[in-house]
């Protein structure tokens, strides 16, 4: 079955992406208009990000943000077969904020959001950074499909660690200098063990992994945005954060990290996965103890 998903998509990709474009404007129109995907989960997180904003404001931002959503789908399937000449026009970034940490030594993590096209941003840190870049990734429950895209995302180089295996694995990464790619925005599976922090005015809870990681292992911290210049044309802006972590007061590093995120979600309303929850839980007072106050306000 592998072979034969896999050939369809092959072929498929190999179309110019303005013809593939035209089969995201077909699926969004059934995903949008016709089935409304996720439409309230989405509507619901842009009242709460953008209370300031009319509904006929929101809707605007909901239309865009499927419009990308399908593009991105389609922007999959397109890299299967991309060649790297193809890719390297199609991202532009300034990788040497990391690539002149190399040298040092020391480790580097990588912290972003669900941006769009994060599989740009993945494929694009491989191919242009210096360092072996781990990637964590959570299994596709189809297997055919897990397959493809586990193919797809490391053809640069990524080094794919499942989830559930990352604390197995990851040690034997660490004897030599190495970047750590985190999409960090996910909510945690157990909100007593998280960070809470206000996230667009409400109280939101945030995976600790990514600060605790950063201080244990002494690395530098780079901030990636990605976004679209144009269709099919994505611009990855990197900036650093700290190299020294531990001198940084604890809960800064998230802190620092949920001011970068609502900062580019401002900028950009649409190029954010509004179709996760994002506030899938509510703050209480058990979680009191975990409470990161903002002093990085949003611009």
């Amino acid at each position: 079955m592998y072979y034969i998903v896999y050939g369809l998509l092959y072929t498929l990709s190999l179309l110019p992406l303005r013809v593939l474009y035209l089969l995201s404007d077909f699926a969004f129109v059934l995903m949008y208009l016709v089935f409304g995907y996720r439409k309230k989960v989405v509507m619901h997180n842009l009242s709460v990000a953008f209370p300031e904003k009319s509904e006929q404001e929101r809707k605007k931002i909901a239309f865009q943000f499927y419009r990308q959503l399908t593009d991105t789908f389609i922007e999959t399937i397109k890299l299967i077969s991309m060649s790297e000449n193809e890719f390297k026009k199609r991202l532009t970034t300034n990788a040497e904020v990391i690539n002149d940490i190399y040298a040092s030594g020391q480790p580097v993590q990588l912290h972003s959001g669900h941006f769009f096209n994060w599989e740009f941003l993945n494929l694009g840190t491989a191919y242009n950074c210096n360092y072996p870049f781990l990637g964590i990734y959570h299994d596709v429950s189809n297997k055919t499909m897990d397959r493809i895209m586990r193919k797809m995302r490391s053809k640069f180089g990524t080094i794919l660690i499942p989830s559930h295996e990352f604390r197995h694995k990851f040690k034997s990464y660490t004897q030599q200098p190495y970047l750590l790619g985190l999409v960090a925005d996910q909510s945690p599976s157990n909100p007593k063990q998280a960070y809470w922090i206000d996230f667009f005015g409400v109280k939101t809870a945030f995976v600790t992994g990514p600060e605790k990681g950063a201080r244990q292992m002494n690395t530098a911290i780079v901030m990636a945005n990605i976004y679209r210049k144009k269709r099919g044309y994505y611009h990855m802006q990197l900036s650093l954060l700290t190299k020294t972590p531990n001198d940084l007061p604890q809960g800064s590093i998230t802190e620092s990290l949920v001011a970068f995120i609502e900062d580019a979600v401002k900028e950009r309303p649409s190029n954010y996965l509004w179709s996760h929850k994002r506030w899938k839980f509510k703050y209480s007072d058990e979680y009191k103890d975990m409470v990161i106050e903002r002093t990085n306000q949003p611009k």
